[in-house]
């Protein structure tokens, strides 16, 4: 008894430093660096991110902090001093995301290699102060926490309630579980409407990689009509995949999935992915696929499709591979 008394004494403590570290307002500098850091990030370019994210961390933001740890720590493939300090700084702050990530220094590189950095507290206690903060967050209604309490326990309840309660990324984790064969269903049917239902749930609540993921289903269900319109959301919500498939779609001047040609904007659309140099394998396929559009193109037409690319990213969302927050 008295062991629990301390206990929660002191994650009561926790809880008031917590709040007295509250994240201050950043610079618009600040916050820009921040914004294109992230983005940069999400491009798969975790080096060119590290100096923006710096320079937001600086403001003490616990997502830029996080977001930099990620970098350093991805751009090395271990955990880093550097990369650790700032989780660490994040972590302090509230950032859930980071005291898992230090609750997992166990499973990184630097634990093979015997060389994990040294840390303020032991990797048990960031992992019991992310599900007693985590858990405390879900009793308040927050289903990314609920989502974050399955990551921590692997109890699929949790996921559950994070569906239910319109977290988009737990509706496409269950999907893609039930895809692969979890959860007890009576009849196959029964598990395809689950699938899509709750694919259809991510993709309504705006996940762009669960609108290919009803776009694939689509598919299967011979529903060209939907298959276009999800292909299409996903593509202005710039999700690399949807870009990349909707732009060669229409690029095909008899498509197969109905498609409207249209080699201009299929051009413009290509040539904006062409910017993610050394960001994922997307530019493998661009250079495949656009020779084939572009020799057939007037030097007028391609003139065009160089402005619509320029007003298309002006008003869309920077590309981006939405990665899984968590990931490895």
């Amino acid at each position: 008894m008295k062991f629990i008394k301390l206990f929660n004494t002191s994650l009561c403590i926790f809880f008031i430093l917590l709040c007295n570290t509250a994240n201050a307002a950043l610079t618009q500098q600040q916050e820009e660096a921040k914004k294109k850091g992230i983005e940069l990030y999400n491009q798969y370019k975790a080096i060119s991110a590290i100096e923006p994210l710096k320079i937001a961390a600086e403001g003490g933001d616990d997502e830029a902090l996080y977001y930099l740890g990620e970098a350093l720590r991805k751009n090395n493939r271990f955990m880093t001093p550097e990369a650790k300090k700032a989780y660490e700084s994040s972590a302090r702050k509230g950032n859930i995301y980071s005291m898992i990530r230090l609750g997992r220094i166990g499973d990184d590189l630097c634990s093979t290699m015997k060389n994990c950095p040294p840390g303020e507290e032991s990797p048990s206690s960031w992992v019991i102060k992310a599900k007693s903060l985590a858990t405390q967050r879900s009793t308040q209604g927050d289903s990314e926490s609920m989502y974050l309490l399955y990551e921590m326990t692997g109890n699929d309840d949790w996921l559950e309630k994070s569906a239910e309660n319109g977290f988009a990324f737990a509706q496409f984790r269950l999907a893609t579980k039930y895809q692969e064969g979890s959860g007890s269903f009576l009849l196959p049917s029964r598990r395809n409407q689950a699938i899509e239902r709750w694919m259809k749930a991510s993709a309504e609540n705006g996940y762009s990689p669960a609108m290919m993921g009803l776009a694939a289903i689509m598919i299967e269900k011979k529903d060209l009509a939907s298959f276009r319109s999800w292909n299409e959301k996903a593509a202005e919500s710039s999700f690399v995949e949807g870009v990349f498939g909707y732009a060669s779609y229409i690029g095909e001047e008899n498509s197969k999935y109905g498609f409207v040609f249209d080699p201009i904007k299929s051009h413009a659309l290509l040539s904006n992915l062409l910017e993610l140099n050394g960001g994922g394998n997307v530019i493998r396929d661009v250079n495949d696929t656009f020779p084939d559009i572009e020799k057939n193109m007037s030097k007028a037409q391609i003139e065009i499709a160089k402005d619509l690319a320029k007003t298309w990213k002006a008003n869309h969302p920077p590309l981006s591979f939405y990665p899984d927050k968590l990931g490895y």
